[in-house]
């Protein structure tokens, strides 16, 4: 996508027209800031405001990595969409835990934030954020805005699926919103603009709006694998769909496992081929190597054009300490932070001499146990995200400080193991194909056909050791564990209940809290049960 869409939101973010919030109450969806008419005169005009709503899951601000931030109360390279959405979903789980204290670190490592965690309350003003975004792009789209601001007749279908792709991001910032806050403020294109304090959706309606949002859409973007990489298309909306029907009894009370047969089995059908080595698809050439054939929504990053100490900037030198060579990793310096726990590298058959492929720990010089949570090398490194090539050529910054690899949000890996937990959970579908695409992952993992899943032995609960071996880092771990019933009552790691050997949590753990900074404020509001 950045090819083209990069210096597009760079050209939107110089004309300055969403200008950053500048109070706490701003971080509210209520901060609904209008685009300025004269600036959507063409095609032009609505792609550029279009990248710039792809953008806001990949910079923090206007400029970047730092100085004009889109929020305030944070630390600008902490409050990046991705960076923020990766450590809840990542840092609370088996798969990962930091080293660092600032205010609120620790806690979502042990599990025992609090509804004034800086970390939770980012993540959620960020969404609102977006989500305000992609309403006001809505919002000039529509009919009457278009023949307001001059739109020519023959460019308008160009610019209607812009506006169904705003929808999605939409969707999927919702979609986040469900997953990890379950009710929260409610805001559309059609609420006013301006400040006002808006209604709470409850978590089950929250679904259908989703649902109902996507479903509208699925005809209106390209076709899958038709439109520019970093793009939504169909694929992205059968994906996002098929994530939401596999995590309904969790959001709604009511199972939709035939949904994700149905949505899953459109994916498998449009034509992504996993690519052939799987280091590929964490490399800094990702849409190009073979692993954009796998992908099919990613959140796209460029070492030159987009500067953010968030995204994949965060993660690759956050994973970088103690005997490890940043340079091997395309970056100029490691920030000794992220590792993983000795449980989640129990996972892989013989831990870190395993011949699955897709075990990445570094190990010299670092311990397997984690006796003291701040020491880097307490705990295994990981090695899984790189910013260099195919051929080890360092990416686009010639400094190593950014990075251009792009994070996979959807990938067909993650497809094919939705697929096979449908049919285990009575969705219907085929055994013998989903047991064939697990095996797929494993042949790739292993070259060769020496550990194949018999049949005898495919259940849930390979499945989700297969999630954990095939998806670890990819922000899927914390969402994976609560379908499991692993995350917060059952299931044990290390300082999980802020223990060095790990204790289990309280199930309202299973939600992150409303922010008390935003019940202070909007009294339509009523905290999660726990908090």
């Amino acid at each position: 996508m950045y090819s083209k869409l990069k210096s597009l939101f760079i050209l939107f973010l110089s004309l300055g027209v969403l200008s950053s919030c500048e109070s706490e109450l701003d971080l509210q969806p209520e901060d609904n800031r209008q685009v300025p008419a004269e600036l959507l005169t063409d095609v032009e005009g609505y792609k550029q405001f279009l990248a710039k709503l792809y953008a806001g899951l990949a910079v923090s601000g206007q400029e970047g990595p730092a100085g004009d931030p889109d929020l305030v109360g944070l630390d600008e390279g902490f409050s990046q969409y991705m960076r923020l959405y990766w450590m809840l979903q990542e840092l609370p789980t088996d798969e990962a835990v930091i080293g660092w204290n600032d205010a609120g670190l620790p806690e979502l490592v042990t599990q025992n934030w609090t509804s004034g965690n800086p970390f939770i309350r980012t993540m959620y003003s960020r969404i609102l954020y977006q989500v305000a975004l992609t309403n006001e792009f809505i919002r000039q789209s529509g009919e009457g805005n278009l023949e307001a601001n001059g739109i020519d007749e023959s460019e308008r279908d160009e610019i209607l699926q812009f506006r169904a792709e705003a929808r999605f991001l939409r969707a999927l910032s919702y979609y986040h919103a469900l997953d990890l806050y379950g009710n929260p403020p409610f805001i559309t294109e059609e609420d006013p603009v301006g400040a006002f304090l808006p209604e709470q959706i409850q978590r089950a309606e929250l679904f259908a709006y989703i649902e109902s949002e996507l479903l509208a859409i699925e005809n209106e973007v390209a076709p899958a694998r038709q439109n520019e990489y970093g793009r939504v298309d169909q694929g992205a909306v059968w994906t996002l769909l098929s994530k939401l029907y596999l995590n309904a009894e969790e959001y709604t009370g009511t199972e939709r496992y035939s949904d994700v047969i149905t949505y899953t089995q459109k994916i498998i059908g449009a034509g992504y081929e996993l690519v052939d080595d799987y280091q590929k698809l964490f490399l800094a050439d990702n849409n190009t190597n073979g692993a954009q054939n796998e992908i099919i929504f990613p959140i796209a990053f460029d070492g030159i054009n987009t500067n953010s100490y968030g995204g994949l900037t965060f993660v690759i030198h956050a994973s970088i300490g103690g005997d490890m060579d940043p340079e091997e990793f395309g970056v100029n310096s490691g920030w000794a932070g992220l590792r993983t726990t000795p449980e989640f590298v129990d996972l892989f058959p013989d831990g870190a001499d395993s011949r699955d492929e897709r075990e990445m720990f570094y190990t010299e010089g670092q311990n397997l146990e984690i006796n003291d949570l701040t020491a880097f090398t307490d705990g295994y490194a990981v090695g899984k995200y790189k910013n260099v090539d195919v051929d080890g050529n360092q990416g686009s910054d010639s400094t190593g400080e950014h990075v251009d690899t792009d994070f996979p949000l959807f990938r067909l890996g993650d497809v094919y193991l939705m697929y096979a937990e449908a049919v285990l959970r009575g969705g219907g579908g085929s055994m013998d194909q989903a047991l064939i695409y697990v095996n797929e992952l494993r042949e790739r993992a292993y070259e060769e056909n020496v550990n194949l899943v018999p049949a005898d032995e495919f259940n849930l609960d390979l499945i989700l050791a297969e999630r954990g071996r095939e998806l670890y880092w990819e922000a899927h771990r914390r969402t994976d564990l609560i379908r499991f019933d692993q995350f917060s009552t059952n299931g044990t790691w290390a300082w999980k209940g802020n223990t060095p050997r790990g204790a289990t949590t309280a199930a309202f753990r299973n939600l992150y809290p409303i922010p008390a900074s935003d019940l202070g404020v909007n009294t339509n509001l009523t905290q999660n049960p726990g908090y």
